[in-house]
């Protein structure tokens, strides 16, 4: 067969497009960042225009250095940040407002007068999430509740609400179709998992006219076909969509129950396959719609470090202590250990398993020998040890361990990270040979439903590990690692300030 298909990896710093072969050969990629918006502290928004602009540059720059014709797309995957919230005009296809960032914290005092009035449980038993600012719900909320004229507008039909998945369907379709995959919606506080459908209790807890909601789809399935927009022809049909982790979760092939990831992008994810059944967690982690394809359903276990890759970034842009995020593992190298030096990344709060909005980041174990090299190599420890919390947790809801990891995103590609992983986690480490199993995911649900791969079977040929990392120190080694690690956390949650 030949042509490609189209993936859309819509993320929260930049715009990646990825061109595959029916073969499962990468024939091109193209990356366009945007800016990040931040009004307030703790407040992260994002400009829709921008983020259309850096989608057609992205798709301009992969089509152009692949050397291939539009016209021979065969299929369009998309995957995208999840929890981001948009509200837009259905006629005119205007955002209301900026989009409101996954990252955002501002509604961390409504989600917990939720709490308060004893919310918490109907939420957690119907959508398998907890009260967090992290998530959908409150977000579309505090839209209605503060643009002016929003709340009257969308009881009368005017408005529509979406993830960036549903709203990039819409504009890709040209404002034809208002969808959503069930792996998305499993993101908002609104869907019950378990009956697939979404709930009208909980849209009227908080205050959410059913009419915003788009309908739910399949993770593989024709949606609609392209129009109207600008260097992408007419009548391509736009055919796989799923959140980024969970596309992630299908690009790394982890069709078995038990199978588990982590993708190291601006946040850090950790993902575990739990089959057709619903895990509800104990530990403080989220249970969420992996995929749905035809009417099987696939569920997982899920665990969140708001800030992974963005702390990274945050040594680049805020200290100025790397001119690239690149330069961070040759600077990390220049010193064998961080001198006890322990960072929190909690920049945003602190995700699973702790879901403490009001944790702040923590630099901890600094003496006047501390050095920028100290503090690169602390922060890729502290990335590495969130994810081993995270492995905790969800090893106590499972009820079975996790012997091998495979891994993705960027920060994947760091050497010293994943090793560094390998040894605080005692296990294997799988790297693909393509870390952007998130673009591939989306891709693979596309070529799916256009008929590109026939089944799971060929998506599973396609995977190839690059290398394997295997845990080094002893286990007397790990545990004092985890010991300071433990220690600096108890420091940067909330109830252990001075307010």
């Amino acid at each position: 067969m030949s042509g490609f298909l189209l993936s859309i990896d819509q993320g929260t710093t930049g715009s990646t497009a990825l061109l595959l072969s029916p073969e499962g050969r990468i024939l091109g990629r193209a990356n366009r960042e945007f800016r990040q918006h931040f009004p307030r502290p703790g407040w992260v928004e994002h400009d829709l225009e921008e983020i259309w602009e850096s989608v057609g540059g992205a798709v301009t720059d992969a089509v152009a250095k692949a050397g291939v014709a539009p016209k021979d797309c065969l299929g369009i995957g998309i995957t995208n940040q999840r929890e981001t919230t948009v509200l837009w005009d259905r006629k005119t296809g205007a955002a209301v407002h900026r989009a409101i960032v996954w990252q955002d914290r501002r509604t961390a005092k409504r989600c917990q007068e939720l709490k308060d009035a004893g919310k918490e449980a109907v939420f957690r038993q119907r959508t398998g999430l907890v009260l967090d600012p992290y998530l959908a719900g409150t977000k579309l909320e505090w839209l209605l509740d503060h643009v002016d004229g929003a709340r009257a507008r969308a009881e009368k039909g005017e408005l529509a609400f979406g993830t960036i998945d549903s709203w990039l369907v819409y504009r890709l379709s040209g404002g034809k179709v208002h969808v959503t995959d069930a792996s998305n919606a499993s993101r908002t506080l609104l869907f019950d998992i378990a009956k697939q459908r979404w709930d009208e209790e909980l849209a009227a807890e908080l205050h959410v006219p059913m009419a915003l909601l788009p309908e739910v789809k399949s993770c593989s399935e024709v949606y609609a076909q392209t129009s109207g927009v600008p260097g992408v022809p007419d009548g391509i049909p736009i055919a796989g969509m799923a959140g980024d982790q969970q596309a992630a979760l299908f690009g790394q092939t982890c069709f078995e129950v038990g199978d588990a990831k982590c993708t190291y992008g601006t946040g850090a994810f950790l993902l575990m396959n739990t089959g057709s059944e619903v895990v509800h967690s104990e530990n403080g982690l989220l249970t969420t719609i992996a995929w749905r394809l035809g009417e099987q359903t696939v569920y997982a276990l899920e665990g969140s470090a708001f800030i992974a890759g963005a702390a990274v970034q945050w040594l680049r842009d805020g200290l100025g202590l790397i001119a690239s995020s690149d330069e961070i593992e040759a600077k990390a190298r220049e010193v064998e250990t961080t001198g006890d030096v322990v960072f929190v990344p909690a920049l945003a709060g602190l995700g699973a398993p702790y879901w403490d909005p009001h944790a702040r980041g923590l630099i901890y174990g600094l003496t006047r020998d501390t050095t920028a090299a100290h503090l690169a190599r602390a922060t890729l420890e502290g990335m590495a040890f969130q994810i081993v919390d995270l492995v905790d947790a969800m090893q106590a809801d499972a009820g079975r361990p996790i012997k091998r990891l495979r891994v993705d995103g960027g920060a994947a590609s760091n050497d010293l990270l994943m090793q560094f992983e390998a040894d605080m986690l005692g296990v294997t480490i799988d790297r693909p040979e393509n870390v952007e199993t998130t673009a591939l995911g989306a891709a693979y649900l596309a070529g799916m439903a256009v008929g590109v791969f026939g089944g799971l079977d060929s998506v599973k040929d396609a995977y190839r590990i690059e290398r394997s990392f295997e845990p080094q120190i002893t286990r007397a080694e790990r545990e004092g690692h985890l010991r300071r690690w433990r220690d600096a956390v108890r420091r940067a949650r909330s109830e252990m300030r001075i307010t």
